[in-house]
């Protein structure tokens, strides 16, 4: 009789240990106050799986597995009207499950997209910043907890309040990748603003992402065509078959886009230095559209699309008229704003463009006596890699007059490095020789007979697409611009230089490529 009934509580403990994960923390306390009355009542019974009262237990215990505490709060989340409604919740009493701080989130990111000024004042408010801590501590719940609907929403919203998530979205790339699930136009488009918007770069992500989004191109609206461009572009992440298809309708939709929309997949273009197959079709089509328009729009804007077509070699001379005018550039000039002095920067190339790429130009042109002080200053602290190649090149050099360094052109570029090679291969003292390149140019004597004037440009990792060799279309313009200016260019990317561990290569390594620069000139 004691061997049964010890056969029956192992068969019973057994069953109530697999239940245990299916349910609640109260239930468990349930489940074993109840096991023990059940075990009374069924110590006689002949079946050993118990088909009554566990099975019923069983059945009540998933009914009635929802908690009203956390029912109450969804609906307060559902029914806020305030942000303030929402942020008193963290310090409520109620306890808050790993979902609820992301439908707050959600439901706080609905409320203030018509109010940017509350937007500002929430960022600041302490009890936001325990929210998005919230966020970031469960995100392996959410993304266990929450469909692909879900965490779209929780990532758009992240960005638009320009927090970058890392741990939520290192998770969210895990299951795309791992456990990819079905993904609507929508999603793709938002899931594209959210890693652009946070920076975020993950190759085998964006490549789902390009993929996947492909086959609905031909179904986007302009709108959404614009917006995939320049989420793409955000991240430095080019795919060539999802570019073509976007410049496709923008082609095939010519009556429907509009200009706000041509604008933004031409500076997506243009920032990634991408050049369509078919370009006569989609370039005639931005002239056709820009063209009448473009002295309507913001100032700034006019000043991003014409540059954008002087990254991909499409600009007019009426259109450099329009932008180099004294009355447009004026209002960036000194300008202390960082938005402003981008600007400003754009438009010393836009008139680098005027005088190396088109002869014909006849002016006006950017004075350039009054910001080669700024620029010099706009390059910023030295890099690593700066301070290598300047350290190795004055060891090549052996005299200070040899070479000039962050030397600030009229074109609006800084060139890491100049120097002057005779025929010889030979370095010749710079400042005794004419340099019209200068700001202001300088120098009396004519360069020898056969001397080149060689410009060394260093390219750091962000001077790339991710993931590639190609430059971005900014620094893919200021090699175009040295060249045209009568340099000779020596590359030295990020790529190279970091293979060389000791002085002694470095050093090589530049003679072999001024040596290359030079040979390539000659063989033209």
């Amino acid at each position: 009789m004691a061997a049964r009934l010890v056969k029956r509580c192992a068969c019973l403990l057994r069953e109530a240990t697999l239940l245990a994960p299916v349910v609640a923390p109260v239930g468990r306390l349930r489940l074993a106050s109840v096991a023990h009355r059940t075990l009374t009542f069924s110590a006689t019974c002949p079946s050993s799986h118990f088909p009554g009262p566990l099975s019923g237990l069983v059945e009540k215990e998933q009914l009635s597995a929802p908690c009203p505490e956390h029912q109450e709060v969804e609906r307060l989340i559902e029914k806020a009207t305030r942000p303030e409604e929402l942020l008193e919740l963290l310090s409520d009493s109620r306890c808050l499950q790993e979902n609820h701080a992301a439908l707050m989130l959600i439901q706080l990111s609905r409320l203030l997209s018509d109010k940017p000024e509350d937007r500002a004042l929430l960022v600041q408010d302490p009890r936001f910043q325990q929210l998005l801590h919230l966020v970031d501590s469960q995100c392996l719940e959410l993304v266990e907890r929450f469909g692909p609907d879900e965490l779209r929403k929780v990532l758009v919203t992240l960005a638009a309040q320009n927090r970058r998530s890392v741990p939520l979205l290192r998770a969210v790339s895990y299951h795309l990748v791992q456990k990819p699930f079905p993904l609507t136009k929508g999603m793709l488009l938002d899931l594209a603003y959210a890693y652009g918007k946070l920076g975020f770069h993950q190759t085998q992500v964006l490549q789902r992402l390009a993929a996947d989004l492909l086959p609905h191109v031909p179904s986007l609206t302009s709108g959404e065509v614009a917006r995939g461009a320049k989420s793409f572009a955000l991240l430095k992440w080019l795919s060539p078959p999802l570019f073509e298809a976007l410049a496709q309708h923008v082609v095939d939709r010519a009556h429907t886009v509009t200009v706000p929309h041509l604008c933004n997949v031409l500076l997506a273009f243009a920032h990634l230095n991408f050049r369509p197959e078919r370009e006569d079709k989609f370039f005639g089509l931005v002239h056709e559209k820009l063209g009448p328009k473009l002295r309507s729009l913001h100032p700034a804007l006019q000043v991003d699309v014409v540059w954008a077509l002087c990254v991909l070699q499409q600009v007019q001379g009426e259109v450099l008229r329009a932008v180099l005018c004294p009355e447009l550039h004026a209002r960036f000039l000194g300008s202390e704003s960082p938005k402003d002095q981008s600007t400003f920067q754009k438009l010393l190339h836009i008139s680098a463009t005027a005088q190396l790429e088109h002869p014909e130009y006849t002016g006006p042109l950017l004075p350039a006596s009054d910001w080669a002080p700024w620029l010099l200053a706009c390059d910023g602290k030295p890099t690593p890699l700066q301070k290598e190649l300047r350290d190795t090149l004055r060891g090549l050099l052996g005299s200070p007059s040899r070479g000039s360094f962050a030397v600030a052109t009229q074109y609006g570029w800084v060139l890491d490095a100049e120097v002057l090679l005779d025929t010889d291969g030979q370095f010749l003292p710079l400042r005794d020789f004419v340099a019209p390149h200068l700001t202001p140019p300088s120098g009396t004597q004519p360069l020898p007979p056969g001397a080149k004037r060689l410009a060394f440009l260093r390219w750091e990792f962000p001077n790339f697409s991710s993931r590639s060799r190609d430059l971005l279309g900014r620094f893919a313009l200021a090699r175009r611009h040295v060249r045209a200016a009568g340099f000779l260019v020596v590359d030295v990317p990020y790529y190279e230089w970091l293979e060389l561990k000791s002085e002694w290569q470095k050093g090589a390594y530049l003679k072999d490529k001024m040596r290359k620069a030079v040979a390539e000139e000659l063989a033209k």
